[in-house]
């Protein structure tokens, strides 16, 4: 052999692809690692039993928000408010039963993550994204569209429940967000937009009954809804889409 005839006893493509397996199961185990920076480690249904998994969680590493501040993850997750269900069964990962209002029970369709207590932030201004138009009086809803301020709102049973009295904006995405209405007698809630259909005249929301607006999760602040105040009342209608009334929990056939 010549000297330097390296590619004579090595197949130089043989390598190559060896080196490329390498450097491919190194970046599935770092992404695998880094997507442990929020979640884990997982809370099981044993009391204190917590999964972490394999690859381990990644060292701390500290972000800079964008509206000030730092996130540092992974990091401690304080408790999670327990669920208003019993488990169906004795046996691991059996299906929860609601108790009380189903709605409000975190479990199926009303389930809701636990987010921060302080409101989705515009990025240029620092300020609130969602803000009603009796804040933003600066926009305007479009005179060719119907404005729903002062219609009836219908539940699934068909029955009034209150009155759309504002209109809740996102200045980001320029759409609707929430429908503020007042109860025939109450306070105010908030109906999330894709979940009421507005005609000419009327709103119509077919997720809950009249009677079951009473219990729609309320604001803190009533000119300033919070991050996780938006998954509580999400949360609620979508519920209502399989606990509002008896029926839906049937099988269509």
């Amino acid at each position: 052999m010549e000297y330097g005839g390296l590619t004579g006893y090595i197949d130089v493509a043989q390598v190559t692809l060896y080196v490329f397996w390498l450097f491919f199961a190194g970046l599935v185990f770092w992404l695998r690692r880094e997507d442990k920076r929020e979640g884990y480690p997982l809370v099981t249904e044993i009391p204190g039993q917590r999964v972490e998994g394999f690859p381990p969680l990644p060292p701390e590493k500290t972000y800079l928000l964008p509206h000030g501040g730092t996130l540092t993850t992974p990091r401690v997750e304080p408790p999670e408010p327990s669920f208003d269900a019993i488990p169906t069964a004795s046996w691991p990962g059996a299906p929860l039963q609601p108790l009380g209002n189903p709605m409000l029970s975190r479990v199926g369709p009303a389930a809701y993550a636990i987010r921060s207590d302080g409101p989705d932030l515009e990025y240029e201004t620092n300020g609130p994204r969602i803000l009603p138009l009796r804040i933003k009086t600066d926009h305007f809803i479009d005179p060719e569209g119907p404005d729903p301020r002062g219609f009836e709102v219908v539940g699934a049973d068909g029955a009034v429940a209150g009155v759309i009295s504002d209109i809740w904006i996102d200045l980001t995405e320029m759409t609707v967000r929430y429908l503020e209405m007042t109860l025939a007698a109450g306070p105010s809630v908030l109906i999330p937009g894709p979940m009421a259909r507005t005609t000419s005249e009327k709103v119509f929301v077919q997720s809950i009954s009249a009677e079951q607006f009473a219990d729609v999760p309320l604001l803190a602040n009533p000119d300033i809804i919070t991050l996780n105040e938006e998954e509580k009342i999400q949360a609620y209608f979508a519920g209502g889409q399989l606990y509002a009334e008896p029926s839906r929990l049937e099988p269509l056939l």
